[in-house]
C-alpha cells in the first residue's frame, strides 16, 4: 500500500457521528407535496388496487383526506377531480360547482394547507384526452390521425385557471402539455386580478409507461389512441431545454419534470440551466413497482421509498410530488 493511499482515506468521514454531519443531500417534509384525489362520484373513500395505501376521497371528507397530510408534517397537497358527469369539451372542467373548485374552497377555509391545482381536461373530457379534438376526431381514428386542438385547449385552460383561482387555489399547475399553456394562463390570471397567483407547469413532462396506475386513480385514460402527439418522447432530452425554455418565457414560477426516476438526467439539466424551483412527480408507476416488490419480500419499502426520494432530491429538484409524502414525512419523525 503506497503513501497516497494511507493519506486518503474518505471513509474517515462514513463513522455514525459525523456521516450526518457532511450529508450533501437532506430530505425533509416541507420538501414534499401529497397528491390527493377527490371523487364526486363517490359516497365513501375508495381504495386505489394499484396504488396501495391510496384512495379516492368522497367531496365530503376533502377536508379530513387533506388534516390527515397535515398531521405527517407534509404542508402541501395537490387536487385531482373524478367529475360527476364528462363530455367531448370537458366542461365541468371550469364549472364553478366542480368537484376541485368546491373541494379548493373547502380545503382552504378549513385547513392551512398549501393547494395545488391540476389544471387539465383529462378527466373531465369523455375520450380521455388532454383538450378537444380538432375537427371532430373521435372514437375509430388511429392514433396517427389522432390530434388535440392546441389552440381551443388553451381558452379552456384560461378558465381552468380563473375558476381553480377564484376558488382560492394557493398555485395552479397546467400538466397538458399543449404549446402556449402558460403564457395564456397567465394572461387570464393577470386579467382577472389573480397576478400574485404562482404557476408551476408541467414543464417537461413524457409520454411515459409510468403512467398507468395513475390514470386508474383518476379515470383518466384515453377512450382511444394514446398521447405521444403531445406529450415528450422519451428519447429526447434537448427537446426538454426547449420546452421549459418556452414556458419560463411564458412566466412560468416553477418548472416540473414528469416522471421522475427515469429522467434524473432532466431534472439535473433543469437544475444548471435554469434559476427557477425545480419539481419533480415521483409517479404511480414508480409508486406501483416498489410496492409490488416490496410485496414479494424483494425489497425494503421503507429504505427504496426514502432512497428513491433523496434520489431526485440529490439531482436538483427541490419539490417532489409524492405518493410516498405522507410514509416519508411520517418516518423522518415528523408526524
Amino acid at each position: 500500500m503506497d503513501d497516497y493511499s494511507l493519506t486518503h482515506r474518505p471513509r474517515r468521514l462514513r463513522q455514525d457521528r459525523i456521516r450526518g454531519l457532511v450529508s450533501e443531500t437532506s430530505l425533509e417534509p416541507s420538501d414534499l407535496i401529497a397528491p390527493v384525489f377527490v371523487d364526486a362520484t363517490a359516497d365513501e373513500r375508495i381504495p386505489i388496487e394499484s396504488m396501495p395505501g391510496q384512495e379516492r376521497v368522497p367531496l365530503a371528507e376533502a377536508v379530513a383526506r387533506v388534516e390527515e397530510v397535515l398531521e405527517t408534517g407534509v404542508e402541501a397537497v395537490m387536487l385531482f377531480g373524478i367529475p360527476e358527469s364528462k363530455d367531448a369539451e370537458g366542461t365541468r372542467a371550469w364549472a364553478e360547482d366542480g368537484v376541485i373548485q368546491e373541494a379548493t374552497r373547502r380545503i382552504t377555509t378549513e385547513t392551512d394547507a398549501y393547494v395545488l391545482t391540476d389544471v387539465c381536461l383529462c378527466e373531465y373530457t369523455d375520450h380521455g384526452h388532454c383538450g378537444p379534438l380538432e375537427d371532430g376526431l373521435g372514437e375509430g381514428h388511429s392514433h396517427a390521425t389522432l390530434t388535440v386542438d392546441n389552440d381551443a385547449t388553451l381558452e379552456r385552460l384560461e378558465r381552468i385557471a380563473v375558476s381553480h383561482a377564484r376558488a382560492g387555489a394557493d398555485m395552479l399547475a397546467p400538466s397538458g402539455m399543449m404549446d402556449g399553456m402558460v403564457g395564456a394562463m397567465r394572461s387570464a390570471l393577470d386579467r382577472e386580478g389573480f397576478e400574485h397567483l404562482p404557476i408551476m407547469s408541467y414543464a417537461a413532462k413524457y409520454e411515459s409507461a409510468f403512467y398507468g396506475p395513475f390514470r386508474d386513480a383518476a379515470d383518466g385514460a384515453p377512450a382511444f389512441g394514446n398521447r405521444r402527439h403531445y406529450q415528450m418522447d422519451p428519447a429526447n432530452a434537448r427537446e426538454a431545454l426547449r420546452e421549459v425554455r418556452l414556458d419560463v418565457e411564458q412566466g412560468a414560477d416553477v418548472l416540473m419534470v414528469k416522471p421522475a426516476l427515469p429522467y434524473l438526467d432532466i431534472v439535473a439539466a433543469l437544475r444548471r440551466e435554469f434559476d427557477h424551483p425545480i419539481a419533480a412527480y415521483n409517479v404511480s408507476g414508480e409508486y406501483a413497482m416498489l410496492h409490488a416488490a416490496a410485496e414479494k419480500g424483494w425489497l425494503d419499502l421503507e429504505a427504496v421509498a426514502h432512497e428513491s426520494l433523496l434520489s431526485i432530491k440529490r439531482a436538483g429538484a427541490d419539490l417532489i410530488l409524492t405518493y410516498f409524502a405522507e410514509q416519508i414525512a411520517a418516518d423522518l419523525g415528523h408526524g
